[in-house]
């Protein structure tokens, strides 16, 4: 495998990003997570353009609801450098 070469990183995710691609994988809208966590939907979109800061609590309720670990919404690509292929 000597020809083998490292991926470059393409694109950084932002907080909002994170929240936008669980939940798009989850195939819910934003009324339909908005539904499952009491969270208004027009929170939802400001959260995912980064207009509304995610917050502890509302990471663990969206957290919950889509099927994930809190950590995935708050620290998208935390530490990502650290665990790239050598």
């Amino acid at each position: 495998m000597k020809d083998y070469r490292k991926a470059g990183k393409t694109a950084d995710v932002t907080v909002g990003d994170s929240v936008r691609i669980v939940r798009e994988l989850q195939e819910l809208s934003q009324s339909q997570l908005a539904r499952l966590t009491g969270i208004p939907q027009s929170t939802i979109s400001g959260i995912e353009n980064n207009r509304v800061n995610l917050g502890v609590e509302r990471a663990k309720v969206l957290a919950r609801a889509l099927k994930c670990h809190p950590a995935v919404l708050v620290f998208p690509g935390w530490g990502a450098e650290e665990y790239e292929a050598a």
